[in-house]
């Protein structure tokens, strides 16, 4: 082979990027695990809760307030990608499809991610507020799911959750950081918890697919993991001095999204997410 012959910047196809940090657990080989299709349909949850939130912290990138946030946001959506990528890779092993295909070729009623990962960026308040209440659910999750009896399942959380551990705690400075503030940062970190708060409360709700899986030692309750993560939020929001809504401004929203029930954010959100592949099908780098 000439030098002529050598591509200059090596191997860079994404699809063939392996995962095998993830499937270590799959088999002895380290692949060839097929989701059932409740696996499949946990699996696909997980994974547009994470890839929709990839989404929405990307767009910070060259407009958060500092040069760091540019760097720390990119690189906590950089973790949720790839947490992503499993689990929608494992999810489309029932059926056949790529984690490529349920990214990209998909319409909004097939998602089933919670309302709050759809939830709007807002101002850096409200994405701080968001971030530090899924990254408080999601370290809860992934540290129970890390002991899952589905091997796939169990290694995706065992890797993950040490990443979350991060997220978890750069959220909860920033929290502490706007409440004690400026006048003006206080005032809309409060806000942002008011506004957000109301899509907590669908993370914990149990439906028929996580009781069945959770009977088998697969999957977690998620109404298992409130108490705890309460417990987390009463802390750091008792040291920021910030209430929760109580009252007549405490509002839960109705939630839907694991059932392909969404808000009117997630239709821009994918179709911004969506159009290079829908344009171009079949291309690659």
């Amino acid at each position: 082979m000439s030098d002529a012959d050598i591509d200059p910047h090596g191997e860079v196809t994404v699809d063939r990027l392996a995962l095998a940090d993830e499937f270590a657990g799959a088999g002895a080989a380290g692949e060839g695990a097929v989701a059932s299709a409740d696996v499949a349909e946990y699996a696909l949850r997980l994974g547009d809760d994470a890839l929709v939130l990839a989404q929405q912290l990307g767009m910070w990138i060259a407009r958060a307030p500092e040069l760091e946030e540019d760097v720390a946001l990119g690189n906590i959506a950089l973790d949720l990608l790839g947490h992503a990528r499993s689990l929608l890779h494992y999810a489309g092993t029932e059926s056949g499809r790529s984690e490529d295909d349920l990214a990209y070729w998909r319409d909004e009623p097939d998602w089933r991610n919670a309302w709050i990962f759809e939830q709007p960026n807002g101002d850096f308040a409200h994405t701080i507020a968001r971030q530090f209440f899924v990254a408080t659910y999601l370290f809860e999750l992934y540290g129970d799911l890390s002991s899952s009896t589905d091997p796939t399942l169990a290694a995706i959380a065992a890797k993950s959750m040490k990443e979350v551990d991060y997220h978890r705690d750069h959220a909860t400075q920033w929290v502490l950081r706007l409440a004690g503030g400026t006048d003006e940062s206080r005032r809309r970190m409060i806000t942002a918890v008011a506004d957000t708060w109301p899509y907590v409360d669908e993370l914990f709700h149990d439906d028929e697919l996580v009781e069945r899986l959770a009977s088998d030692g697969v999957a977690v309750l998620p109404s298992s993991l409130r108490e705890r993560f309460d417990e987390i939020v009463d802390q750091v929001l008792a040291e920021a001095e910030i209430e929760l809504p109580t009252g007549r401004t405490a509002f839960i929203a109705s939630g839907g999204g694991r059932r392909g029930r969404h808000t009117e954010h997630l239709g821009p959100l994918l179709a911004e997410m969506q159009v290079l592949a829908r344009q171009h099908p079949g291309a690659s780098w």
